[in-house]
């Protein structure tokens, strides 16, 4: 009996790390096309924690996003000319960053969206078991 327990707890454990890796692969694929798709629904510039708040929302008890995680890409996303920012004072905290998406930003949300529908579609294919042969 403890053989079989231990068996069950180092599957479960190894289901686990792998379960974690996968999702912080997805998530490091995602996260830029998630915060320039916030960006770009957003009516006015948002700052890191507001972001953070959306996304929160947004997930079914999944983390998907650490609020920590994304601010590397938001840097990125900038650098790359996609966002702009700015840094404006708070009356309740230290000065606070607020991003918006750039006309760049959004024509490449636009290409982004596209390629993130293609690619759905093919794993979601997969997933399902259906081949090219079963289609026609």
């Amino acid at each position: 009996m403890e053989g079989e327990e231990s068996n069950v707890n180092e599957i479960y454990k190894a289901d686990n790390t792998a379960d974690k890796k996968f999702q912080k692969e997805l998530n490091s694929g995602t996260a830029a096309l998630v915060l320039l798709s916030i960006l770009g629904n957003a009516t006015e510039p948002m700052y890191g924690y507001q972001i953070a708040k959306h996304i929160e929302l947004d997930r079914q008890r999944i983390t998907m996003m650490k609020q920590g995680a994304f601010y590397p890409v938001l840097r990125s996303l900038e650098d790359s000319g996609l966002l702009e920012s700015r840094v404006e004072p708070s009356v309740s905290g230290p000065p606070r960053r607020y991003y918006r998406i750039t006309d760049a930003g959004r024509q490449t949300l636009a290409r982004w969206r596209e390629i993130w529908g293609r690619t759905k579609g093919f794993v979601d294919t997969v997933l399902q078991g259906v081949s090219n042969d079963q289609e026609h």
